[in-house]
C-alpha cells in the first residue's frame, strides 16, 4: 500500500521495490515503478481510507473486509496518455461557450 494524503492506495503484489514514484493529479493517483505505470486510482476524499484495485491482491479478501475494490483502469498507450472520464455535459458546455465566444 502507498500512503498519499492520509489515504492508502494499493499496488500489485508483484511490486518489487519499496520506493515507488507517485504522481498526484487532481482526480487521480498514478504509481510508477521503474518509469512504468503499475497502478492508478481515483483520489479518495478525506483521510483514513484505503482503496484496493482488482488484480492487486492474489489472496481473496477476508470475509470481514470493508475495503472497496475497484476494477483496474483501462490504460491505452504510454503513461500520461489516459484522459479522465467526464460527463458529456461538460463537453456540451465547452462547445456552447466556444460557439458564443468572440473571435479576432
Amino acid at each position: 500500500m502507498v500512503s498519499v494524503g492520509g489515504n492508502l492506495y494499493s499496488v500489485p503484489d508483484c511490486t518489487r521495490r519499496r520506493a515507488v514514484e507517485v504522481h498526484v493529479l487532481a482526480e487521480e493517483i498514478r504509481i510508477f515503478e521503474d518509469d512504468r505505470l503499475i497502478a492508478s486510482h481515483l483520489v479518495l476524499d478525506g483521510g483514513g481510507q484505503r482503496r484496493i484495485a482488482d488484480g492487486h491482491r492474489t489472496a481473496p479478501p477476508p470475509p470481514n473486509s470493508q475495503t472497496p475494490r475497484e476494477a483496474p483502469p483501462l490504460v491505452i498507450g504510454v503513461a500520461g496518455s489516459q484522459v479522465p472520464r467526464r460527463p458529456l455535459d461538460v463537453y456540451a458546455e465547452i462547445g456552447r461557450r466556444l460557439a458564443t465566444e468572440a473571435r479576432p
